[in-house]
């Protein structure tokens, strides 16, 4: 398997670093015959060739089996005619990478905010109200007059069916439930389609269970009640919200593992920022970048149908849950060692 690391900014090196050490243990395992090239990206790609992303190395995402992006200042990158372009969105949209599939589960270990609970958010990717996402060319948003602002959302019926049925393939893998995330009390013409084109998708599996519920009541029953949800389907916008919540109700947003997925290509990226206030200070939590390339190893498997690679995949997520329960981690989640020697344990506990 051909991996593009593209290791960003802030805390990325550090994590990425983390990561690898982890991967490249369980290729030795499994033998999954990994072949890392390395790229620089966000700071380091401006540094080096004057641009965050250089096409070059988008052409270099294609070839891959797959891509690993650490986090970048993205809010930093404002002028595109200077090369500052959002590296994650170029990435999502270049190779169309339409799932951005996101599980939060509670792991013992650390008091529980909400008590146990394992669901997942399937999180439409390509369109929305993300401004650098939504337009052929050009930006969603508009400033009409220096006090007017105009933001403007497309949902459209072929990504609302294939996000649908991304998240009701993954139910039935699960526990057979799918919640639909809306607002279309209000929002009834864009959301009255997401919801309605995920009731048609509905229709093709009916071993799932399917409900729905507005997006500010599923703020309240996420925090009361997460046990009630498996796999959850929502627009842009509300996914990258819910999702943050969810992970920081599991513990700490440096448990968000996250993949990027399309038809042909996916990308796995920690959820979280460049944090960095804490970069070079070994102290980022390196676990939702590791979990997010074992979900990567996962889809490699599925897609090649080679089980070498789930098999590391689920090796991985063990070895996690076993450091988090011994301690063998950052402060964030109540252990006591730095990044590095956190990707080191989980390491060791992989080979073991």
């Amino acid at each position: 398997m051909h991996l593009l690391v593209l290791a960003g900014d802030g805390i990325g090196p550090e994590i990425t670093a983390a990561t690898l050490s982890v991967l490249r243990t369980a290729s030795e395992r499994f033998g999954l015959g990994l072949r890392i090239e390395e790229a620089p990206v966000g700071h380091a790609g401006l540094s080096a060739h004057g641009h965050t992303i250089h096409p070059d190395i988008v052409e270099k995402a294609r070839k891959a089996d797959g891509v690993v992006l650490g986090p970048t200042s993205t809010f930093e990158f404002k002028d595109p005619t200077k090369g500052e372009v959002n590296p994650s969105m170029m990435l999502r949209k270049s190779l169309d990478l339409f799932a951005n599939i996101r599980p939060a589960r509670t792991y013992a270990g650390f008091p529980l905010r909400c008590g146990e609970f394992d669901l997942v958010i399937a999180r439409e990717n390509t369109e929305g109200f993300y401004a650098d996402r939504n337009m052929e060319a050009g930006s969603g948003e508009v400033l009409v007059t220096k006090d007017v602002a105009i933001s403007l959302r497309r949902i459209t019926r072929f990504c609302s069916e294939r996000i649908a049925r991304a998240a009701f393939e993954l139910a039935v893998t699960r526990r057979k439930r799918v919640t639909i995330v809306h607002k279309a009390n209000v929002l009834k013409v864009t959301d009255g389609l997401f919801i309605e084109v995920c009731r048609e998708v509905a229709r093709q599996f009916p071993a799932v269970a399917v409900d729905d519920v507005i997006v500010d009541a599923m703020m309240a029953h996420v925090v009361r009640n997460p046990q009630r949800f498996d796999v959850i389907v929502t627009t842009n916008m509300y996914g990258d919200i819910l999702s943050d919540l969810t992970a920081e109700l599991s513990g700490s947003l440096g448990l968000a593992a996250s993949l990027n997925a399309g038809a042909d290509h996916a990308m796995a990226q920690a959820a979280h920022g460049s944090a960095p206030d804490i970069a070079g200070k070994n102290a980022a939590n390196p676990l939702s970048l590791i979990l997010s390339g074992a979900m990567l190893l996962a889809w490699n498997g599925r897609r090649k149908n080679v089980s070498a690679f789930e098999m590391a995949a689920a090796a991985i997520e063990k070895a996690v849950e076993t450091a988090i329960g011994a301690k063998k981690s950052t402060a964030d989640i109540g252990g006591r060692l730095g990044t590095r020697e956190t990707g080191e344990a989980v390491a060791a506990l992989l080979r073991a």
